[in-house]
C-alpha cells in the first residue's frame, strides 16, 4: 500500500511515524516549502497526545525540549484568581503535559521520521495540488497541509478562506523570571481582552515564556491562516500596558519579546465528511479550531494515530472519520463558546469591577464542572485516557 502523506507539520509527521510503526512500509511525506525550518512560537501538549508519542518511543527526547506543565490558572483583567488546576501528573495522569516550542517539536519529529523511514521519505519542495502528487501516484493521500489545505479544497471547492471572529492574536516570546509554580500556564482576561503565558524553556535561572495577546480588531483580516507574519510590539502595548500584575509584569514581556506574530483569529467550518475514495484529512486540515484549550496539535497526533490504527486493523478511513470526526466536531463548536476560558468571561459580566471572592462570583461547583465537561469533550478525561486500551499495533 502506497500511502503520501500532503504537508510535513505536526500532524503529517506524527502520521509517518504512526503508519511505520504500524507496519506500512510505503510511506512518504511531501512538503511544499523547499526547507523545513523550526518555525512558530510555543503551543502545548496535552496529556492524550503525551501518550501517543510515548508509545511510538518519544518519551525522553520530547521531555528533553519542553517543560512539564505543573497547573492551569485563570484570572481577571486585575490578576485575581478564578480558577487553578493541576496538570499532568499532578492531576492523576499517567503522561505528563508539556509545554514546547513548535519548531523544536516539528524538527524532533521529522528527525525521526528520517531515521526511522530514510531521508527520502519526506520531500521538500514538492507540492500536492488537491489529490494529484507531483511524484506519481498512490493507494491512500492523507491530507495534513494545514488550515489552507489544497486536499481539502479539492474534496470542498469553492469553501474560500477561513471564517473570521473579529479577533487578532499577538502572539510571541520572551525572557523573564519563572512565575507561580514557574511551570504555570496562566490566562487572564475581562470581557474583550485576554493575556496567556507559559514557559517553554528554562536558561539558567531564567525561561522562555511563550505569550498570546488578544483582544478585538477593526477592519478586515488579513492574510488569514498565516501564523508567521511579524508583528510590532509597541502596537500591542497600546492595549496591554497596563497588566500589570504581582506575579506577572504582561507589559514588560511583551516589550521584551524576541519575536512577535499577528494572526486574526480563524478556524474551519466542520465538515460533513473527511474522506472520499482514497482521500483522507487530519489536523488543521480536516478539523481547524480556535486556539482555545490547547488542542491543535494534540487533535492531530491523535488523528494520526488512530488513523493508522484503523488502517492496521482493516476499518480503514471510513472507521477513522466515523470515530473521530463527530468528536472533533464538537470540539470545534465547543472552542467556538470558550470552551473552558468562559469563566473569565462570566467572572467578567458577574463582577466587571473585580471581586474578592470568587466563590461569590462563580461558586466552585460551577467552575470544576466547566473544566470537566472540556476535558470529557476533548478526550482527556483522566479517568477515561488512563484506562482506555492502547493505540499502538501489535505486530
Amino acid at each position: 500500500m502506497r500511502i503520501v502523506i500532503a504537508g510535513a507539520g505536526i500532524g503529517g509527521l506524527a502520521a509517518a511515524l504512526s503508519l511505520h510503526a504500524a507496519g506500512f512500509g510505503d510511506v512518504t511525506v511531501h512538503e511544499s516549502a523547499e526547507a523545513i525550518r523550526p518555525l512558530g512560537v510555543g503551543i502545548n501538549l496535552l496529556p492524550h497526545a503525551v501518550r501517543e508519542l510515548t508509545e511510538l518511543g518519544l518519551a525522553d527526547r520530547l521531555a528533553a525540549i519542553g517543560i512539564e506543565t505543573a497547573e492551569l490558572a485563570y484570572f481577571n483583567r486585575y490578576g485575581t484568581a478564578i480558577w487553578s488546576e493541576p496538570r499532568g501528573r499532578g492531576a492523576g495522569y499517567r503522561w505528563p503535559q508539556y509545554s514546547v516550542h513548535r519548531g523544536e517539536l516539528q524538527m524532533l519529529l521529522l528527525d525521526e521520521v528520517r531515521a526511522r523511514l530514510g531521508r527520502d521519505a519526506v520531500r521538500t519542495g514538492s507540492r500536492v495540488t488537491g489529490a494529484t502528487v507531483e511524484a506519481g501516484g498512490h493507494d491512500l493521500l492523507i491530507g495534513a497541509d494545514g488550515i489552507n489545505s489544497a486536499v481539502r479544497a479539492h474534496l470542498f471547492p469553492g469553501e474560500g478562506p477561513p471564517p473570521w471572529n473579529g479577533l487578532v492574536l499577538w502572539r510571541g516570546t520572551s525572557y523573564g523570571r519563572p512565575y507561580l509554580t514557574g511551570r504555570s500556564m496562566i490566562m487572564a482576561g475581562d470581557g474583550e481582552q485576554k493575556f496567556v503565558a507559559y514557559p517553554i524553556r528554562r536558561e539558567g535561572d531564567r525561561v522562555v515564556i511563550n505569550w498570546i495577546a488578544e483582544r478585538p480588531m477593526t477592519g478586515d483580516a488579513r492574510d488569514r491562516g498565516d501564523w508567521n507574519r511579524p508583528a510590532d510590539p509597541a502596537e500591542i502595548l497600546r492595549h496591554f500596558g497596563d497588566w500589570r500584575f504581582d506575579w506577572l509584569d504582561v507589559p514588560g514581556i511583551i516589550a521584551s519579546a524576541e519575536t512577535a506574530y499577528e494572526y486574526p483569529m480563524v478556524d474551519r467550518d466542520p465538515l460533513p465528511r473527511w474522506s472520499a475514495g482514497d482521500v483522507t484529512l487530519l489536523g488543521d486540515a480536516a478539523h481547524a479550531m480556535y486556539p482555545i484549550g490547547s488542542n491543535g496539535a494534540s487533535q492531530a497526533i491523535l488523528d494520526a494515530r488512530y488513523l493508522a490504527l484503523c488502517l492496521a486493523g482493516g476499518g480503514g478511513i471510513d472507521a477513522y472519520e466515523e470515530a473521530r470526526r463527530p468528536p472533533l466536531t464538537a470540539l470545534q463548536l465547543a472552542n467556538r463558546q470558550l470552551g473552558p476560558e468562559i469563566v473569565m468571561k462570566l467572572a467578567h459580566e458577574r463582577a466587571p469591577g473585580g471581586f474578592t471572592d470568587i466563590d461569590q462570583v462563580i461558586p466552585h461547583a460551577e467552575r470544576a464542572a466547566i473544566a470537566a465537561s472540556y476535558k470529557r469533550t476533548a478526550g482527556f478525561d483522566p479517568k477515561v485516557l488512563n484506562e482506555r486500551e492502547s493505540w499502538s499495533v501489535t505486530r
